[in-house]
């Protein structure tokens, strides 16, 4: 597994999104890992050192995958260029318009008002 650094990461992901835009799809994975085996995860625990945990990102679109490993002190910038990267490719998801409450309640209450009302017999 290539371990690429943020800014190449977040450019190739960029890309992906680019080439993926009319067919195909973007998978994106982020989970914690230490980035070390099970075993050496074990012994360093048993020796009593503490274990870095760090953020591992996977992008796979098609037969291509990158990944990138995130620190605590680089996650917060990379947080903030990913979603601005997700932001500017979720073209399909537009925002519809709203109708304003106030027109449509009173629409409903004239329509009521109108209604005549049975009469007692």
């Amino acid at each position: 597994m290539v371990l690429l650094q943020l800014d190449p990461f977040l450019n190739e992901l960029t890309s992906m999104f680019e080439k993926s835009q009319e067919k195909g799809s973007v998978w994106v994975t982020l989970k914690r890992s230490t980035l070390k085996s099970k075993l050496q995860n074990r012994k360093m625990n048993a020796a009593g050192e503490s274990v870095e945990h760090r953020c591992l990102i996977r992008a796979t679109s098609g037969k291509k995958t990158i990944s990138a490993s995130v620190g605590a002190k680089d996650y917060q910038r990379f947080q903030a260029s990913y979603a601005l990267i997700l932001k500017a490719r979720m073209t399909a998801l537009k925002k519809r318009e709203r109708k304003d409450r106030k027109k449509s309640t009173e629409a409903d209450k004239k329509g009521s008002n109108s209604t005549p009302k049975p009469k007692k017999l």
